[in-house]
């Protein structure tokens, strides 16, 4: 399938499953929220959580998305870059983080003072995932 093709489906979507490499080599999956860039997808993670911690020590990931009513599904196959995790309220990750909430929720935050310490208190910070593959199938 090609990546192209499947990111422009998936652009529709907001949901999927991120599967990382635990260290013993076994997948492990989370749910999360995505939105679709130029070229791949970006992801808010924490910084203590176990998905990041797999994917400093190995950045190949798998992103599965699902359209149960169409029978529908891709998978793609990529890696990922970190950014810097969010330490303050005005920085460059939390910026990103801004525009990432405003594009998976569709709309502005009702207090972004909030938002933004929020986010330096989770330890949030954004991944970058940049397909190599994609399988599945798209039934329109």
């Amino acid at each position: 399938m090609e990546v192209k093709h499947a990111l422009q489906w998936a652009a529709d979507r907001k949901t999927a499953v991120l599967i990382t490499i635990r260290q013993d080599g076994r997948p492990q999956s989370s749910d999360i929220s995505y939105t679709v860039t130029d070229t791949g997808f970006t992801i808010s993670v924490t910084d203590d959580r176990a998905k990041t911690r797999n994917m400093r020590r190995d950045n190949r990931v798998v992103l599965h998305i699902t359209d149960p009513a169409s029978w529908s599904y891709v998978s793609f196959d990529g890696t990922v870059a970190l950014s810097d995790v969010a330490t303050e309220p005005g920085d460059a990750t939390n910026d990103a983080l801004v525009a990432y909430y405003e594009e998976v929720a569709g709309k502005p935050h009702d207090d972004w003072d909030e938002y933004r310490a929020a986010m330096v208190e989770e330890g949030r910070l954004l991944i970058n995932l940049t397909p190599e593959k994609a399988v599945g199938q798209i039934n329109s």
